[in-house]
């Protein structure tokens, strides 16, 4: 055996199993299945459904919830994506969330980040599950003290063996027996089912720091890819996600397809989320404003001296102005929100201001843009 070969860390062998036997009954049991028995429209509703239960429960509860605090959720909602998370079979949330901590904290590190995408496509998706890698820190909670008081989590956390059998095994069966179709519940809802959420959950972890674009960072690895989004539940914005992680939200334009954001700010209507974090305006526009200016520089040698100094005063123009509507429009939410109380003659002329700025700061912005495109003309 060579050295390269011995100093490999230990197979986990009941991690190693789990995946290769529910990819090989989802890969031969779900064709076989159909073709010799067929599924019924309600297996397929059920398996639809159970994927969403389960794919949400990571990416709003052991997600955004725990790993990053984004929001606070009553004790009912907690406990549903406790169930969830447990049926998702991707460990308890304590150790989930203390693994995607160390990840933002060290990411493409690939001695401290426990899925480097820099260590290969292979291995950030799942060949950091099937080794000892991390075995110096299985226990090591120390990065998740403030979810060791919530008693949901240390719940869930203790039992998750037994809410893992329950859920994912009980379920499928139960299912079965609901519709008449045990076997055919078991393979669908429960073993491609499982397969499902497991590699469309590791694909944020692999895909998603490989393919898309990065528009607001490139400091690491992450992308932003739409398709990837429609995937996992809206985390496919993944480079915005890695930049401004305490944000609730994943996809922060409206037409971004994020449910899991809306699944959230729908539930605060209901008075089960609260404290939404979003970050501010003027930060996300900084971002893009900066890498659009990076890009640039980098790909594009200018060696003219004016048109360098002409860029770079645009640029911090553009800044400044976008700065002066971002605290505009601030001071215009602050009297608004006096005037509730108390009569405010300058709210108009206030309007006026921040509309003015804001038209400004757009007109510029495209203006930086095709400067960008056509440096030379300017």
């Amino acid at each position: 055996m060579s050295k390269s070969q011995s100093d490999k860390p230990g197979i986990i062998w009941l991690n190693t199993l789990v995946f290769a036997i529910t990819f090989a009954v989802a890969a031969i049991g779900v064709p076989w299945y159909g073709l010799t028995h067929g599924f019924s429209l309600g297996l397929w509703l059920a398996l639809i459904g159970t994927i969403a239960f389960a794919g949400i429960s990571i990416t709003a509860g052991y997600h955004r919830l725990w790993a990053h605090r984004t929001y606070d959720a009553h004790w009912s909602l907690r406990i549903l994506f406790a169930l969830g998370g447990a049926l998702a079979v991707q460990n308890s949330a304590l150790h989930w969330s203390s693994d995607h901590r160390e990840h933002h904290k060290h990411v493409d590190d690939n001695d401290r980040d426990p899925y480097s995408a820099k260590r290969g496509f292979w291995y950030s998706h799942i060949g950091w599950m099937l080794r000892e890698y991390q075995a110096s820190r299985y226990h090591d909670y120390n990065n998740v003290k403030d979810l060791q008081k919530d008693p949901v989590v240390m719940w869930q956390h203790r039992h998750y063996l037994a809410l893992t059998l329950l859920t994912s095994i009980g379920w499928p069966i139960a299912i079965g027996l609901l519709l008449g179709d045990v076997w055919g519940a078991v393979i669908l809802v429960g073993f491609a089912r499982l397969v499902i959420n497991h590699h469309t959950t590791f694909f944020i972890n692999s895909l998603a720091h490989i393919w898309g674009k990065q528009p607001y960072t490139d400091r690491n690895t992450a992308r932003d890819n739409g398709f990837l989004a429609f995937l996992t539940f809206g985390e496919g914005y993944h480079n915005y996600h890695h930049i401004f992680s305490a944000d609730y939200r994943n996809g922060i334009r409206w037409w971004q397809f994020d449910p899991t954001k809306w699944l959230i700010r729908s539930c605060s209507w209901l008075g089960l989320t609260s404290n939404l974090k979003r970050t501010h305006g003027y930060q996300i526009e900084k971002a893009k404003i900066e890498m659009q200016f990076k890009k640039l520089t980098a790909r594009t040698p200018i060696r003219c001296e004016t048109t360098l100094q002409k860029l770079q005063d645009e640029y911090d123009a553009l800044l400044l102005r976008l700065r002066e509507y971002y605290q505009a429009r601030k001071q215009l939410l602050d009297n608004k929100t006096k005037a509730l109380t108390e009569q405010m003659p300058t709210l108009e002329e206030m309007q006026d201001k921040v509309t003015e700025l804001r038209a400004a700061f757009l007109e510029h912005k495209h203006h930086f843009k095709m400067l960008l495109r056509h440096p030379q003309a300017y």
